[in-house]
């Protein structure tokens, strides 16, 4: 019997032997050697601890949404990779923009006043931020003085600052963020704000003994630091695109109020951190009557901010041409926002008064209440029922008239004063009104300190901690003198303690 044929396979002619120097793909595996010796094992548990260690730090700083909690992370992380007690590090970006600004892990603002006297040349944070080189013509991220006493070298101030502090070792180590995909780095990206380019500062830990971190400690320290340093940018951004929204919106809303017989006004306005589209206004009209109106558009960000300026710059035309009639004010007001911005809502309120029969006619949109108060009344204004602007197909409210009395404060406030309370909306109504009725007459009678007052009563520190609204935008009579939004540590805008705006508008009649 012949032996059976083999298949035949496409391209393989099983004829052919197999050729002789074609040997198995899969080499057996090799004999078992000895186990590792006990320093493998070491070095690769302290290569899993490592990494567990950047993972951990590296989580914490994720979680961090402001540039001043970002740079105290950076801080404390890094002071314990180093192996140091305190430190410092100095936001610097190269590109000039900001923010500038320095913050401390253990030193207090006089220490950090002194180390800003040492030459930038010397100091160590100093010499990364300058980009100086090394001596060998290399620009490093990191930058050791171990023997600050015992370096003859180094400017005779930095020996005296460091002796003063009490430090005798530093190690500084740069904040170079990647460059952006695309070699785009410094090209504008959230709401025209420039991604930093370059350089972002330096982070410096300093020693109580002579000292340097190993290179084990370096290596680790730089990873955290190229980390932080591209998080810190994403920061940056972030800050300086709130800045530019904040600033746009402070342009769109008045900086002067204007001088009617009777009346005195106040406002405060503090703007949300991604930018709301609050507005208040005080305009005089023909007749020597003033116009006062608070409002809100929906949403949040730089397209609420262009809303709110296109209605409240319409309402102020309405307001000119028929302000007697604040029902007919909001009706054009609505139906311009019907056929301009279909998918939006705004709620409003607009009042017309005539300062010689202290005639006061007003009418709202879904907004909340004025609060007038005085020595026989606090109580809120009966404003008819209505539906925000925009939310109906033809919005109609009747108007509410009233006459304050002389020493009387009329409040116009927005929805977002309410809200920061962190309480109900009963609840918080309550808290406002027994705020007012419990200002002091001297208070009662200056509207400024009517307005701080009650900034300082409505908003529990937990869920405002600035109540007194030290950075708030304050227009009087006078140009506001006020810090712009987006001053401080991170741009002003980088303090999440409120996700909407609030506005007061207080005036009082003599």
């Amino acid at each position: 019997m012949s032996s059976p044929h083999l298949p035949k396979v496409a391209g393989i002619d099983p004829s052919l032997p197999a050729p002789t120097h074609t040997s198995d793909p899969v080499t057996p595996p090799s004999a078992p050697g000895p186990d590792p010796g006990p320093a493998l094992q070491d070095h690769l548990a302290g290569w899993v601890s490592d990494l567990t260690t950047l993972h951990e730090l590296t989580e914490r700083l994720a979680l961090t949404g402001t540039l001043e909690d970002a740079l105290d992370e950076l801080l404390r992380a890094g002071a314990g990779l180093v192996g140091a007690r305190r430190g410092l590090v100095a936001l610097e970006p190269a590109d000039g923009l900001g923010p500038v600004t320095t913050v401390g892990l253990g030193l207090g603002r006089a220490d950090l006043g002194h180390i800003e006297t040492i030459p930038r040349g010397s100091a160590s944070a100093g010499h990364l931020l300058d980009g100086l080189p090394e001596p060998d013509g290399e620009r490093r991220s990191g930058v050791a003085h171990p023997d600050i006493p015992g370096e003859p070298e180094l400017d005779p101030r930095h020996r005296e600052v460091a002796a003063r502090l009490g430090y005798s070792a530093s190690y500084a180590m740069a904040l170079d963020p990647p460059a952006a995909p695309g070699g785009t780095a410094g090209a504008a990206s959230i709401a025209g704000a420039a991604r930093p380019a370059g350089r972002l500062g330096a982070a410096a830990w300093l020693y109580d003994e002579p000292a340097e971190p190993a290179e084990r400690q370096r290596h680790l320290v730089g990873l955290y630091c190229r980390y932080a340093a591209a998080h810190i940018a994403r920061l940056v951004e972030l800050s300086r695109a709130r800045a530019t929204v904040a600033t746009v919106q402070e342009e769109l809303l008045p900086t002067r109020l204007p001088r009617i017989p009777g009346v005195r006004l106040a406002v405060r306005h503090r703007a949300a951190p991604r930018g709301g589209g609050d507005w208040y206004d005080a305009l005089p009209l023909p007749d020597g009557a003033l116009g006062l109106s608070v409002g809100a558009v929906t949403g949040s960000g730089a397209g609420a901010v262009a809303a709110m300026g296109r209605l409240r710059a319409s309402l102020r035309a309405y307001a000119v041409m028929e302000g007697e009639d604040p029902v007919a004010v909001l009706s054009d007001l609505e139906l311009l926002l019907r056929l301009t911005e279909p998918a939006r809502s705004a709620t409003a309120l607009f009042a017309y008064y005539e300062p010689l029969p202290r005639r006061m006619v007003l009418a709202g949109a879904g907004h909340c209440p004025p609060l007038i108060t005085g020595e026989r009344r606090t109580e809120f204004v009966e404003t008819a029922l209505s539906a925000p602007l925009g939310m109906l197909s033809c919005w109609e409210a009747p108007s509410v008239e009233f006459q304050p009395g002389r020493g009387e404060t009329l409040l116009f406030y927005s929805d977002g004063l309410l809200h920061r309370t962190g309480e109900p909306m009963d609840r918080a109504f309550a808290r406002l009104h027994s705020a007012a009725a419990s200002a002091p007459g001297a208070v009662r009678n200056d509207p400024e300190g009517f307005a701080d007052h009650l900034l300082r009563t409505v908003l529990p520190d937990a869920a405002f901690p600035d109540a007194a609204f030290p950075d708030a935008h304050r227009a009087d009579t006078r140009r506001a003198d006020a810090a712009p939004a987006g001053g401080g540590r991170d741009g002003g805008a980088g303090s999440d303690h409120g996700t909407e705006d609030v506005v007061l508008l207080v005036a009082h009649f003599d």
